[in-house]
């Protein structure tokens, strides 16, 4: 028996040397982990359109959708991720509206942070 795929898209935000990431609600699959912020993406939904709306609804901001930094695919215990990390931009200062918190991060202090492992793997990527 094969188990669900799951398609989610997320932003790789960085403004003066620092990254935002945002993270998951307490109540949330994977409560309080870290995460570069996303979301999963609707049936007939392109990409790009996912991750403004996604962004949109959790952080309050508009960004400009960039180039495709890094596709992992995950396996969990009940599903599979394809995960879709893009270069975004935004001039404006997300809030923490369908999220727990939003913090700006330089690089070198991302591995103090718990991230979910799909996520956790964008970050080694990114350091490396």
């Amino acid at each position: 028996m094969s188990k669900p795929h799951i398609r989610v898209v997320s932003a790789e935000i960085e403004r003066d040397g620092r990254y935002l990431i945002a993270q998951r609600r307490p109540e949330a699959t994977m409560p309080l982990l870290w995460e570069f912020p996303g979301g999963r993406v609707e049936p007939g939904e392109r990409d790009e359109e996912a991750l403004v709306r996604e962004i949109r609804e959790n952080l309050g901001v508009t960004i400009q959708v960039g180039e495709l930094s890094l596709h992992v695919r995950h396996e969990y215990d009940r599903y599979t991720l394809d995960l879709l990390v893009y270069r975004a931009q935004t001039t404006e200062e997300p809030q923490a509206v369908g999220v727990h918190e939003v913090r700006w991060v330089l690089a070198d202090d991302l591995d103090d942070y718990e991230f979910p492992g799909a996520d956790q793997r964008t970050i080694d990527a990114l350091l490396t």
